[in-house]
């Protein structure tokens, strides 16, 4: 007499039927037997097999088991897979640093005489990619105003295969239309590379706009707690299978599995941390405009915003960064940040501490004066990442500094 197998006590629930903050708790789990409730760190470099020929179809790919944790690891795989649920993304690879990401992102994908097409106004390091790196290697790259759709039009070669972009900016929260873009380029042929981190996974959604392949630096939001460095890639299966993962194996921009491991914990509370830190953003946005010697704010979500309307339709919120100018330039830049008392000076963002950073001398220094007026950053800008402090207490800080002025 054959007895059924007893069905399993616990079924879980298909994870996209649920909330994304439900995915950042459970997404990706995978147990060990041995049950634990946090994800297990897999602290290892490589694998073992139970016989020669379980070996040699592992490394064939007959196996979908792991080889070496240059290529895949179970903790990571967890990450990947939480990013990939939160995202929207049929796949993502972690790696080891935001710009590990955006640079793997760009370059498995190009050859000599291919040519990208990006917005001028990015992250110093990533314009260092375009401007100074790629064209080593016999890769074009034009940069454009990116708020002008008629620019990205314009500029679209017979040999073009990206478009790049970020939304919102760093530093100056420039928003770009990234459905009006996608489009553009799709109408090319190209492929659309967003960097997605200001807005953060919660805000902005760019895969539901049209993106091909989204990075972050998950450095910032998703740790956020300022402990390790850490990014991500997400895109399509075939696009990983095609172009990103023969790369990133062959390269080693890995992340470590204890960094991947961090990046679930954080991961976790990351819906809780960004709900915060945008509540208090706006209001210290709104602080700051009244206060004397602050002559400009920026922030998507005040109706003074020059794209106030695209910000709306675009994003779920005004974010976590607010960007400011304040009289007298570089001198009073840098008077107003040493007389903080609270928020602290530092080129990080996202972090669960308010940081503020002068991106003239920072971020963006190695850019000359032209150019950084050309991305909108004057002297006088400060950038401040709003943390999770009470709102009243940073109001209260940069209160006093703007005295100093």
């Amino acid at each position: 007499m054959s007895v059924a197998p007893k069905p399993p006590r616990f079924v879980p629930r298909d994870p996209l039927t649920l909330h994304p903050e439900t995915r950042l708790v459970h997404g990706g789990t995978t147990r060990s037997p041995f049950g634990e409730t946090s994800e297990a760190l897999f602290l290892t470099q490589g694998f073992v097999y139970d016989d020669a020929e379980s070996c040699e179809a592992r490394f064939k790919g007959e196996d979908p088991g792991f080889v070496y944790s240059r290529y895949s690891n179970p903790t990571t795989a967890m990450f990947e897979e939480r990013m990939a649920l939160l995202e929207g993304a049929e796949a993502a690879r972690a790696t080891a640093s935001g710009m590990a990401a955006v640079n793997a992102a760009l370059l498995c994908q190009l050859s000599a005489g291919d040519h990208v097409l990006a917005a001028r106004a990015l992250f110093g390091s990533c314009r260092w990619i375009l401007e100074d790196f790629l064209p080593r290697f016999g890769v074009e790259t034009t940069l454009i105003d990116g708020g002008d759709l008629d620019a990205w039009k314009a500029g679209v070669k017979p040999n073009t295969k990206i478009l790049f972009l970020e939304s919102p900016t760093n530093p100056t929260l420039d928003l770009i239309d990234i459905a009006a873009v996608a489009e553009i380029a799709h109408t090319a042929g190209a492929r659309l590379v967003v960097d997605n981190v200001f807005a953060t996974p919660l805000l902005q959604h760019p895969f539901e706009l049209g993106a091909d392949v989204v990075v972050y630096s998950t450095t910032k939001h998703v740790d956020g707690q300022g402990r390790c460095l850490g990014g991500v890639i997400l895109s399509s299966k075939q696009f990983v299978t095609d172009h990103l993962q023969t790369f990133l194996r062959q390269t080693g921009p890995s992340i470590s599995p204890f960094n991947a491991w961090i990046m679930l914990k954080g991961l976790e509370t990351l819906a809780l941390r960004v709900e915060r830190m945008q509540a208090s953003a706006g209001k210290v946005a709104d602080a700051l405009a009244a206060l004397p010697g602050v002559e400009k704010v920026i922030y998507p979500g005040r109706a003074d915003h020059p794209q106030a309307e695209l910000a709306k339709r675009q994003m779920k919120g005004g974010g976590t960064l607010v960007t400011f100018v304040v009289k007298d330039g570089k001198a009073g830049a840098f008077r107003f940040a040493n007389t903080l008392r609270l928020i602290r000076i530092s080129n990080n963002l996202g972090d669960a501490k308010s940081l503020i950073t002068h991106p003239a001398t920072t971020t963006h220094q190695r850019f000359t004066p032209e150019t950084r007026a050309e991305m909108g950053i004057s002297d006088g800008l400060l950038r401040l990442s709003v943390g999770l402090e009470h709102a009243d207490d940073l109001i209260a800080d940069l209160t006093g500094a703007a005295e100093a002025l």
